[in-house]
């Protein structure tokens, strides 16, 4: 009877283990897959975005819960889309959000995880729909891990009527590992649809 009490004991204790390597594992999984960034510039290829169509979707009417102020705001998470106006070509598309705090961020969908696709900002309101935001990225070499780029991404936007879109212009500064010299230069449009917890689409 010891014996087999010792028995279902040793399998208890191993299940458990096995739970709690797995939750670990997940975990882990979880931590290396967040520590991420953008840059939307890598020096080694012609050009530093994907092309991609900007997504249509119905505009809704903001509702006072929503936003804590009871009013139409940039603060939420939106679908954006950059083009190049400047003749370069260049496009990028991802996710934004934009937090009540005055920061934002952004996920490039046109950069791989190990050359930095999420990258970070800051912004402010400066009239009743306008704000301006300027953002920082970093561009790391996806072989070596060396870093290779600086950028700043400054965007001045409107918020359109009913609150669900905005657009306007972009300027993208791109430097090297200093900082302190500027290689290349680029404008064009952005826009972007509001998600919401009824988005179906990505």
């Amino acid at each position: 009877m010891q014996n087999y009490k010792s028995l279902s004991l040793i399998k208890a204790t191993r299940r458990a283990n096995s739970f709690v390597f797995g939750v670990a594992l997940v975990a882990a999984t979880f931590s290396s897959s967040a520590i991420a960034g953008c840059g939307s510039y890598d020096p080694g290829t012609k050009s530093f975005y994907s092309q991609n169509s900007p997504s249509a979707g119905a505009q809704e009417t903001l509702s006072d819960d929503r936003h804590p102020s009871g009013s139409q705001s940039i603060v939420g998470m939106w679908k954006v889309t950059f083009t190049a106006t400047d003749g370069s070509g260049y496009s990028d598309f991802g996710y934004s959000q934009w937090h009540v705090d005055g920061t934002e961020f952004l996920n490039s969908g046109s950069r791989a995880p190990s050359t930095q696709n999420f990258c970070l900002g800051v912004w402010e309101q400066t009239g009743k729909s306008n704000y301006k935001l300027n953002h920082f990225a970093l561009s790391y070499d996806a072989v070596s891990g060396t870093l290779n780029g600086k950028v700043r991404i400054m965007e001045k936007v409107s918020l359109g009527a009913s609150g669900d879109a905005y657009s306007g212009t972009f300027l993208i500064q791109v430097f090297d590992p200093t900082g302190t010299t500027e290689v290349a230069h680029f404008e064009g449009k952005v826009s972007a649809t509001r998600v919401t917890v009824d988005t179906s689409t990505p």
